[in-house]
């Protein structure tokens, strides 16, 4: 594993990043199945296309205030 796995999880958990975002992205990015299709939401599949795709970046816009 790398470190910006693991300094990317940091920062989203700090900033207060959707749940449901940190998890898909955790997901996406480890090649991990996808949930089962009742469980899928916007903020899940956003993160796993993120993590998939190694970007850093994009969870910004899935702060929670």
């Amino acid at each position: 594993m790398n470190d910006i796995y693991y300094e990317t999880l940091d920062k989203m958990e700090k900033a207060n990043v959707s749940r449901e975002y940190v998890v898909g992205w955790a997901s996406g990015y480890l090649q991990n199945p996808k949930r089962e299709e009742q469980r899928l939401n916007e903020a899940y599949e956003a993160g796993y296309s993120d993590g998939e795709e190694k970007a850093t970046d994009n969870w910004k816009q899935w702060v929670e205030k």
